[in-house]
């Protein structure tokens, strides 16, 4: 906001309501333009900042001998939670990130999927599930297969009707 008045004692006012500027009339043609350019900037900024925002990231960044590996998050095939690390499984091998499962969840909800409480799988990624009986346990429960991973990952319980619905949208 750019408030124009006669009226100088209003100013404190004014910028208690976020103003951007305060102009006092007779307004110089220069002072304007200067009020103009601040506002195109400060529209530029926000523009910006929401469009930055918006966007996901694309890679995932891994501490590992020294140096700093880009995992892009397009290959990875399953996120596992071990202490208080993240494992991120590509076809090719496995990664140790420093960022919480949670938030890995939050910010790519899109893209993967939780399968137990410690495991998010991409979507993309299953190809299917089986049943797999535990040897000391008489009730089966559901593991995931991956494509492009020879492990099988478990479904939880409480997961599974998300695992479910996933399945029957992939038609599978």
């Amino acid at each position: 906001m750019i408030f124009v008045t006669a009226f100088d004692q209003y100013a404190v006012q004014a910028f208690e309501l976020a103003a951007l500027d305060y102009l006092v009339k007779p307004v110089r043609a220069a002072r304007l333009a200067d009020a103009l350019k601040k506002a195109r900037r400060r529209a530029d900024d926000a523009e910006r900042l929401e469009r930055s925002a918006l966007s996901v990231r694309q890679n995932l960044s891994c501490l590992e001998r020294g140096r700093i590996l880009l995992v892009p998050v397009a290959e990875i095939l399953y996120l596992k939670a071990e202490q208080k690390y993240v494992t991120a499984r590509t076809a090719e091998r496995e990664y140790l990130l420093e960022e919480s499962l949670v938030h890995l969840e939050t910010e790519f909800s899109q893209r993967f999927l939780r399968i137990h409480r410690n495991c998010l799988v991409a979507r993309g990624a299953v190809s299917g599930v089986e049943r797999a009986a535990d040897e000391g346990d008489a009730e089966a429960h559901w593991q995931v297969i991956i494509e492009g991973a020879a492990e099988r990952l478990p479904v939880s319980r409480r997961q599974w009707p998300q695992v479910k619905s996933l399945l029957k949208l992939h038609g599978q």
